[in-house]
């Protein structure tokens, strides 16, 4: 049994296109809490983070924008998963992809604290590879894995606080990818398995492998799912589309090996936005996943009427 602890990431300043901040009411309409205590589990929702004063912050980048809050959710949302980690498993609902910025360094900063290592499946279209510094359109929900491997170009972001190094960090399913970035990543130990290496070689090697390297190291693992991870066929309900993604059988697969593996410690939901979904679909599907991830078996799956 796992204490599952919810946490609201309402975050909709990382990107141009409205409707994320309505991310954690669609998870606790779509009956993520009531998943989870179904399986075993105990559910205690802390609501939703809040935000202190804004700062001041500026950056040289005239494309950036809303620095100031996406800032004061990064402050925010690193004390809220340190709070959360002591007391159980952190499952931050969101949001936009610029969450991780905060969720990850807090989880982070707590496994420095208890002394284990920290790794980071990141369930992503996109390698959300550029930085302050590099981004052309602005949106800085496509800076944080660059935040948390360390690279140059956050100012005036805190300072990660203990960079993950490159062999600790997997990139799945990914398929969309700036020349800029790529460049970047070809610099660093991350291992990318992309579209083209899941077609060849299946879901199961690449995904096995990687978490034997967790639990060979004793590490703690955060998963990162972004709603883009899935086709736009199953799930609508994102402002980044991009064809080819994980099918429905794939991506609960994914979630039923971590869960066997029995690795994941803290997990971000991001990129949902309940504006643009069909009756609910990408947000029950969602929750379907977490059910996966937290014990459920293909054999168990709910008749749908659709």
């Amino acid at each position: 049994m796992t204490h599952c602890i919810l946490i609201g990431a309402p975050v909709d300043e990382g990107q141009r296109r409205p409707g994320c901040l309505m991310g954690p009411a669609a998870y606790r309409t779509a009956g993520l809490a009531g998943t989870l205590t179904a399986l075993g589990h105990t559910a205690e929702d802390r609501g939703d983070v809040t935000l202190l004063p804004l700062a001041d912050d500026t950056c040289d980048n005239p494309a950036v924008h809303h620095l100031p809050e996406t800032i004061a959710w990064t402050k925010a949302l690193s004390q809220a998963a340190q709070d959360a980690l002591p007391d159980g498993m952190p499952i931050f609902m969101g949001g936009d992809h610029s969450l991780a910025l905060g969720t990850v360094a807090g989880v982070a900063s707590h496994a420095t604290r208890v002394g284990r290592p920290q790794f980071v499946i990141w369930l992503d279209a996109h390698s959300d590879f550029h930085t302050v510094a590099t981004t052309t359109s602005g949106n800085l929900h496509g800076t944080p894995m660059a935040y948390a491997a360390g690279r140059p170009g956050f100012d005036p972001f805190p300072p990660f606080p203990a960079p993950i190094p490159g062999e600790n960090i997997c990139m799945f399913g990914i398929r969309s990818v700036d020349p800029a970035e790529h460049a970047a990543m070809q610099e660093t130990e991350i291992t990318v398995n992309d579209m083209r290496v899941l077609d060849e070689q299946g879901i199961v090697a690449p995904l096995r492998d990687f978490l034997d390297r967790v639990s060979a190291a004793n590490g703690l693992l955060h998963v990162s799912l972004d709603v883009d991870f899935l086709d736009p066929a199953i799930a609508p309900a994102v402002g980044t589309t991009v064809p080819g993604g994980a099918t429905f059988r794939e991506a609960h697969l994914v979630m039923e090996l971590l869960h066997e593996s029995g690795l994941v410690t803290s997990l971000d939901l991001v990129e949902l936005n309940p504006f643009l979904d069909e009756r609910g679909r990408t947000a029950k599907l969602m929750v379907d996943l977490v059910g996966s991830l937290m014990g459920r078996k293909v054999f168990d799956r709910p008749t749908r009427s659709y």
